[in-house]
């Protein structure tokens, strides 16, 4: 067993970092919406292609985006990205200060940065098993997950105040700097990464495959991404309306957006500090379908808001959702992590990304088109009621019957099929129950 990821420098190195950049996303995720809505007047479907457009790149550039990661050095490409995404950020500061910013300037800002967000995410998630060992990828990212909601915390609280007191401009102008701060930080890491394998001739078609074919002949993956597909997609509804049923429904100032915003993220936090154990607890095969139904019913609390104490509703509502969120992807990823083949990850991860938040950009222009029809109370309640049914897809499933996932690696490494599966109501197979993993992540 590997020592404390407390007294772990490298990985110390990529969380503070990632923390810092995190913020500067919730202050750019709540700041860029509210300039949309409140300066230039934005209507839902405005709204929803905004949101759409911040994830387009799931949609067409996941699926090669792993096999580009899986060429280069990872680190390289995360740092560049960063530095991209600060420079994108800050043509929005300069054109809200200068007072020239548009709708179409706000797409394509989101557009770009959404290639950024993919071919990091591709990088970051393929990094992370160089920086830490193998038995410590479980904790390593619950500690993200925990992070990732204490930074929306820190990122909507601080945003919302900053918006009021500062404007659009200069809070932008903080988002970049974040980026900056992190591109700096990843140089940090001591940690060497092995040079990506050169082959005598590259074959783009077959490589690309070669990920989707491990996704989807796997026993269990598939079951996963389709799972996860329905949360993402549904939630997403939910997302790209927030800010509009905030200001306009619950008719709540823009700090006042900022704390409830803050204040949801709670769930993922409790979610993400409590996920390995809960996981090794309840069953590592359990827990993926206890939380999206043991807990998605929460998010129907959205829709129910009303001005004044709706607040509260909404606040608990979407910290449930948070925390199923924490608890389901801390323990996929670890997973995947686990039972890919070191030369696939990026691809891997690519293509379980294509599919899972391919979707999203398709849920967000969903919840703007339905929310200019139907109405964003009425959109809210069919997107709450499809995220908690989404846990569906995984009850009626094998995992029903078993309690833990098998450690394929463990499988592997002792020349056994990658496949095999635990018996239904146990544990993992003898030869592996004491190693089972306790982790599977959709995102």
């Amino acid at each position: 067993m590997s020592g404390s990821l407390w007294r772990h420098r490298d990985f110390m190195v990529l969380w503070s970092g990632r923390t810092l950049s995190e913020v500067g996303d919730a202050v750019s995720m709540l700041a860029i919406p509210l300039l949309a809505v409140t300066v230039l007047d934005a209507s839902a479907v405005e709204v929803g292609v905004l949101s759409a457009t911040r994830m387009a790149a799931y949609l067409f550039l996941s699926l090669p985006a792993g096999v580009w990661v899986d060429r280069m050095r990872k680190r390289r490409v995360m740092v560049a990205c960063h530095l991209v995404r600060a420079a994108l950020v800050a043509t929005v500061a300069v054109g809200a200060w200068a007072g020239w910013v548009t709708m179409a300037q706000l797409w394509i800002v989101a557009l770009l940065s959404s290639v950024c967000t993919v071919l990091y995410e591709t990088a970051h998630q393929s990094f992370l098993p160089t920086v830490v060992a193998g038995d410590q990828l479980l904790d390593a990212n619950g500690k993200l997950a925990t992070t990732y909601s204490v930074s929306r915390i820190a990122g909507y609280g601080v945003g919302g105040a900053l918006v009021s007191a500062l404007g659009v401009a200069r809070t932008a102008g903080i988002d970049a700097l974040a980026y900056l701060v992190n591109a700096v930080s990843l140089m940090l890491i001591r940690s060497r990464e092995e040079p990506p394998a050169v082959a005598q001739r590259r074959d783009f078609r077959r490589e690309l495959v070669a990920g989707l074919s491990f996704v989807f002949r796997h026993p269990i993956m598939p079951r996963l991404v389709a799972a996860s597909a329905s949360l993402n997609l549904f939630s997403q509804m939910i997302f790209a309306l927030a800010i509009l049923y905030l200001v306009r429904d619950l008719r709540l100032s823009e700090h006042m957006v900022g704390v409830v915003l803050a204040l949801t993220t709670l769930g993922g936090i409790g979610g993400g500090v409590v996920s390995a154990r809960l996981a090794r607890l309840v069953g590592t095969a359990r827990i993926i379908w206890i939380a999206p139904l043991g807990l998605g019913w929460t998010v129907l609390l959205v829709p129910v808001a009303q001005p004044g104490w709706g607040a509260l509703a909404y606040t608990a509502g979407m910290a449930g959702l948070g925390a199923v969120f924490a608890v389901y992807n801390a323990a996929a990823i670890s997973y995947r992590q686990r039972v890919c083949p070191p030369e696939l990850l990026g691809r891997m991860t690519a293509s379980v990304r294509w599919v899972i938040f391919g979707v999203m950009p398709v849920g967000a222009l969903a919840g703007g088109l339905l929310g200019s029809w139907l109405g964003v109370r009425p959109t809210l309640w069919i997107a709450a009621a499809g995220v908690w049914a989404s846990g569906l897809l995984l009850y009626f499933s094998p995992l029903r019957r078993w309690r833990d996932l098998p450690d394929e690696a463990v499988a592997r490494d002792a020349g056994q099929s990658p496949t095999r599966l635990p018996a239904p109501h146990g544990r993992a197979p003898a030869d592996t129950a004491g190693k089972a993993m306790g982790g599977v992540r959709g995102g």
